[in-house]
Protein backbone atom coordinates (compact mmCIF):
# COMPACT_ATOMS: atom_id res chain seq x y z
CA UNK A 1 0.00 0.00 0.00
CA UNK A 2 1.23 3.76 -0.91
CA UNK A 3 1.66 6.06 2.09
CA UNK A 4 -1.81 7.89 3.66
CA UNK A 5 -3.48 10.31 1.86
CA UNK A 6 -1.74 13.62 2.94
CA UNK A 7 1.33 12.03 0.95
CA UNK A 8 -0.27 11.93 -2.23
CA UNK A 9 -1.44 15.14 -2.62
CA UNK A 10 -0.69 14.98 -6.52
CA UNK A 11 -0.34 12.57 -9.10
CA UNK A 12 2.98 12.87 -9.45
CA UNK A 13 3.14 11.74 -5.98
CA UNK A 14 1.10 8.59 -6.49
CA UNK A 15 2.79 7.78 -9.62
CA UNK A 16 5.99 8.30 -7.75
CA UNK A 17 4.85 6.03 -5.38
CA UNK A 18 3.66 3.40 -7.61
CA UNK A 19 6.89 3.30 -9.56
CA UNK A 20 8.73 2.97 -6.57
CA UNK A 21 6.45 -0.57 -5.69
CA UNK A 22 6.93 -1.67 -9.28
CA UNK A 23 4.47 -0.55 -10.83
CA UNK A 24 4.38 2.00 -14.39
CA UNK A 25 3.51 5.18 -14.58
CA UNK A 26 1.27 4.68 -18.06
CA UNK A 27 -0.98 7.79 -19.73
CA UNK A 28 -4.28 5.93 -19.20
CA UNK A 29 -3.22 5.86 -15.77
CA UNK A 30 -2.47 9.47 -14.96
CA UNK A 31 -5.72 10.05 -16.94
CA UNK A 32 -7.91 8.43 -14.81
CA UNK A 33 -6.39 9.86 -11.65
CA UNK A 34 -6.84 13.45 -13.41
CA UNK A 35 -9.95 12.53 -13.46
CA UNK A 36 -10.16 11.53 -9.66
CA UNK A 37 -7.80 14.35 -8.39
CA UNK A 38 -10.72 16.72 -10.43
CA UNK A 39 -13.68 15.69 -8.85
CA UNK A 40 -13.30 13.56 -5.67
CA UNK A 41 -16.61 12.70 -6.08
CA UNK A 42 -18.07 8.62 -5.39
CA UNK A 43 -18.16 7.61 -9.63
CA UNK A 44 -18.73 4.42 -11.03
CA UNK A 45 -16.06 2.43 -13.12
CA UNK A 46 -18.62 3.42 -16.23
CA UNK A 47 -18.90 7.13 -15.10
CA UNK A 48 -14.68 7.05 -14.89
CA UNK A 49 -13.95 5.46 -18.07
CA UNK A 50 -16.32 8.27 -19.57
CA UNK A 51 -14.73 10.82 -18.57
CA UNK A 52 -11.49 9.48 -19.45
CA UNK A 53 -12.84 8.46 -23.01
CA UNK A 54 -14.11 11.99 -23.53
CA UNK A 55 -10.01 12.71 -23.25
CA UNK A 56 -8.45 9.79 -25.10
CA UNK A 57 -11.37 7.54 -26.94
CA UNK A 58 -8.57 4.58 -27.54
CA UNK A 59 -8.45 3.90 -23.66
CA UNK A 60 -10.53 0.50 -23.56
CA UNK A 61 -13.11 0.10 -20.30
CA UNK A 62 -11.37 -2.59 -19.52
CA UNK A 63 -7.97 -0.96 -18.81
CA UNK A 64 -9.97 1.46 -16.27
CA UNK A 65 -11.22 -1.48 -14.38
CA UNK A 66 -7.83 -2.62 -14.14
CA UNK A 67 -6.47 0.83 -13.08
CA UNK A 68 -9.17 1.15 -10.95
CA UNK A 69 -8.18 -2.63 -9.29
CA UNK A 70 -4.67 -1.59 -8.67
CA UNK A 71 -5.61 1.66 -6.96
CA UNK A 72 -7.42 -0.40 -5.04
CA UNK A 73 -4.91 -2.44 -3.94
CA UNK A 74 -2.38 0.40 -3.50
CA UNK A 75 -5.09 2.50 -1.08
CA UNK A 76 -4.87 4.95 -3.58
CA UNK A 77 -8.75 4.77 -4.24
CA UNK A 78 -11.13 3.24 -2.08
CA UNK A 79 -14.18 1.32 -3.54
CA UNK A 80 -17.70 1.30 -1.80
CA UNK A 81 -20.80 -0.16 -2.32
CA UNK A 82 -24.00 1.80 -2.07
CA UNK A 83 -27.24 -0.49 -1.79
CA UNK A 84 -27.62 -2.77 -5.02
CA UNK A 85 -25.56 -0.42 -7.12
CA UNK A 86 -22.39 -0.72 -9.04
CA UNK A 87 -19.51 -0.38 -6.68
CA UNK A 88 -18.33 3.59 -6.54
CA UNK A 89 -14.91 4.82 -6.52
CA UNK A 90 -13.13 7.73 -5.07
CA UNK A 91 -9.97 8.68 -4.11
CA UNK A 92 -8.88 7.43 -0.30
CA UNK A 93 -9.52 9.97 2.03
CA UNK A 94 -8.89 8.50 5.50
CA UNK A 95 -12.11 6.11 7.68
CA UNK A 96 -15.19 7.92 6.81
CA UNK A 97 -19.00 7.01 6.59
CA UNK A 98 -21.60 7.96 3.85
CA UNK A 99 -25.21 9.36 4.08
CA UNK A 100 -26.66 8.24 0.27
CA UNK A 101 -30.34 10.30 -0.09
CA UNK A 102 -32.67 7.80 -2.09
CA UNK A 103 -33.97 10.74 -3.76
CA UNK A 104 -31.33 12.57 -5.86
CA UNK A 105 -28.33 9.82 -5.14
CA UNK A 106 -26.52 12.48 -3.85
CA UNK A 107 -23.24 11.44 -1.31
CA UNK A 108 -21.88 12.81 2.09
CA UNK A 109 -19.00 12.12 3.65
CA UNK A 110 -19.42 11.85 7.12
CA UNK A 111 -16.34 11.54 9.61
CA UNK A 112 -15.84 8.06 11.30
CA UNK A 113 -16.36 9.54 15.06
CA UNK A 114 -20.30 9.59 13.76
CA UNK A 115 -20.51 5.73 13.76
CA UNK A 116 -18.44 4.79 16.09
CA UNK A 117 -21.17 4.50 19.13
CA UNK A 118 -23.23 2.38 16.39
CA UNK A 119 -20.19 0.29 15.68
CA UNK A 120 -19.05 -0.62 19.39
CA UNK A 121 -23.42 -1.53 19.82
CA UNK A 122 -23.05 -3.23 16.57
CA UNK A 123 -19.77 -5.02 18.11
CA UNK A 124 -21.20 -5.83 21.84
CA UNK A 125 -25.09 -6.56 20.90
CA UNK A 126 -24.65 -8.78 17.86
CA UNK A 127 -21.09 -9.58 17.92
CA UNK A 128 -21.13 -8.20 14.05
CA UNK A 129 -17.96 -5.94 13.31
CA UNK A 130 -18.82 -3.11 11.33
CA UNK A 131 -16.46 -1.56 8.39
CA UNK A 132 -17.07 1.55 9.29
CA UNK A 133 -15.08 3.12 6.18
CA UNK A 134 -17.94 1.29 4.02
CA UNK A 135 -20.53 2.38 6.07
CA UNK A 136 -23.27 4.03 4.25
CA UNK A 137 -26.63 4.95 5.91
CA UNK A 138 -29.65 5.54 3.26
CA UNK A 139 -32.13 8.50 3.77
CA UNK A 140 -33.28 11.59 2.04
CA UNK A 141 -30.99 14.84 2.13
CA UNK A 142 -31.63 17.82 3.50
CA UNK A 143 -33.19 19.41 -0.27
CA UNK A 144 -34.73 16.41 -0.77
CA UNK A 145 -36.58 16.00 2.49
Amino acid sequence: MLPPESSFATIDDVLAGMRQRGGRATPARRLLLGVLFRDRQHRSAEDLAGEVQALAPDVNISTIYRNLEEFVRLGVVDRVYFGGGPATYHLSSGRHGHLVCDSCGGVTEVPDEVFVELADALAVRYGFIADRHQFAVAGLCADCR
